[in-house]
């Protein structure tokens, strides 16, 4: 046990230090690097995941892992569930044939960029080849690693949200079709009353830099241990609680998308900066989940950043940066601005009540992709009949359809579920945190700093240490329930439409 446990600890050091390679690389690619620094890097990167590959699954560290497994119930709590997933982890890994591993490595560094150029010429064809090898490499995962007990794309799920299935997620989405669905086509057809004026006018990109490096006061984000720049998707990455870093962008003709962008990936990066230090030298220092994370960045975008209170207490200062553009604009209208309900095109500028349905799209293709014989030639109209049918919109072009997120372009299939699964868990989780504090004297405070500490006592401070269904159950004292999401949204847009 004690040899098992130094290789273990030792071998976790190692690849925690290839994590910080890979970390930095992938940030650059996103943020700096230029644009044909991506062919001869793959280069590098294929090396590195050699490496990385042997590293991990070397028979020594295997077999450390199987000896701390089979004592498990001798290991504190969070070594014994850390042993647990890495024994999971490394049973995958061992199936992939390396030779494989290393070319689907080479191939994210290459398909990242071709989506990038596709999507800003709108050229599903140009990145088409790309994306049929990320999903011909998927499905062959898919056959290396099912067992009995999981098979399909039920292993996607579970990767990203341990212990959903496609069953679990048929009855979460068949709640909101039911209850929620009507509810938001009922309101979409309703118009909200209020100055529009403001909408057609240019807001500097430089003031909103402005005004996002204030948000940073407000939600606790750290200066000293975080970095804030552009990027084409907004996203959140880290190494450690001291190292957090989030990507946003601007655009002069609309105000609210910097914000919300900025205000989402700092629910992120706060959960992050939140996770107990004792466990940044573990494998287990980390969100939760997908969904655990993506319900910190649901929770600070929109039932806090688009709050009433929340908005009386920091327009004066977008006022202040925008006097000219926001001159004959009340703190109401701007409030009924953000909220305003519309079914669009794009997921990430989505208001809050149409957001899950744009997820049921992904999911209902991805079903299609790893458990039907969908032709895939026919991607971009499917996404498009599905857009008809759940938004009711006529999709113009790839880039506002099919191109217009990251994900399958990384290989993450199984993910977008746990967006509308976070919301749903944001919803639970305000509902049990609104017992303990109150809520809206703390949005009002300089700062979010009573809402911070409740997070990192109740959900934060584990990091992955626990299940997220038993994170979630310590939180709110039950488990998962969608009807608190589903209230709060009938409740929350019946006041603001007056219904």
């Amino acid at each position: 046990m004690e040899k098992a446990l130094k290789l273990y600890q030792e071998t976790n050091q190692k690849l925690k230090a290839f994590y910080l390679v890979m970390f930095l690389h992938g940030w650059d690619s996103s943020t700096e690097a230029p644009h044909d620094a991506m062919e001869y890097r793959s280069k590098q990167l294929g090396v590195l995941s050699e490496m990385y590959y042997r590293i991990s699954t070397d028979p020594a560290y295997e077999q450390a892992i199987e000896t701390l497994y089979q004592n498990k119930d001798q290991l504190d709590s969070v070594l014994s569930h850390e042993v647990v997933e890495r024994r999971k982890e490394i049973v995958k890994t061992k199936k992939i044939p390396v030779e494989e591993y290393v070319k689907y490595q080479e191939l994210m560094t290459q398909a990242y960029q071709v989506y990038v150029d596709a999507k800003r010429s709108s050229n599903y064809e140009l990145y088409k080849p790309y994306l049929l090898k990320v999903i011909d490499f998927k499905k062959k995962y898919l056959q290396w690693v099912k067992t009995s007990d999981m098979k399909g794309y039920n292993i996607f799920l579970d990767e990203f949200e341990s212990g959903f299935s496609i069953a679990e997620y048929d009855l979460f989405f068949n709640t909101l079709k039911e209850r929620l669905v009507p509810f938001a086509k009922a309101v979409s057809k309703l118009k909200s009353n209020y100055n529009k004026s403001f909408t057609k006018k240019s807001f500097s990109v430089d003031k909103q830099r402005i005004f996002a490096n204030y948000l940073r006061d407000v939600f606790c984000f750290d200066p000293n241990r975080t970095v804030v720049k552009e990027s084409e998707h907004p996203f959140t990455t880290n190494n450690g609680t001291s190292d957090v870093r989030i990507t946003t962008h601007y655009h002069a003709d609309n105000l609210q998308s910097a914000i919300f962008s900025a205000i989402h990936e700092m629910g992120h990066g706060l959960y992050e900066l939140q996770v107990s230090k004792e466990l940044d030298d573990t494998m287990s220092g980390s969100g939760a989940s997908m969904a655990m994370h993506e319900s910190q960045s649901r929770m600070m975008e929109n039932m806090i950043g688009r709050s009433d209170v929340f908005w009386q207490r920091h327009y004066p200062k977008l006022l202040e940066l925008f006097p000219k553009e926001l001159k004959n604009t009340s703190v109401d209208d701007f409030i009924k601005y953000v909220n305003t309900v519309s079914r669009g095109f794009i997921r990430t500028e989505a208001d809050e009540l149409t957001y899950a349905l744009h997820i049921m799209v992904r999911y209902e293709m991805e079903k299609m992709i790893f458990n039907k014989n969908i032709d895939l030639e026919t991607l971009p109209t499917v996404w498009n009949k599905l857009y008809k049918k759940y938004l009711g919109v006529t999709v113009p072009n790839d880039q506002v359809g099919i191109l217009q997120d990251v994900h399958w372009s990384q290989g993450s299939f199984g993910y977008f579920p746990t967006y509308a699964l976070g919301s749903a868990y944001a919803a639970q989780i305000y509902h049990a945190m609104s017992k303990d504090i109150d809520i809206n004297q703390s949005i009002n405070d300089e700062n979010l700093r009573k809402i911070a500490d409740w997070l990192k006592e109740h959900i934060h401070k584990y990091g992955s240490s626990k299940p997220p269904k038993e994170i979630l159950k310590l939180a709110t004292g039950e488990d998962f329930n969608p009807n608190y999401y589903v209230d709060y949204l009938i409740e929350k847009y019946s006041k603001l439409y007056q219904l």
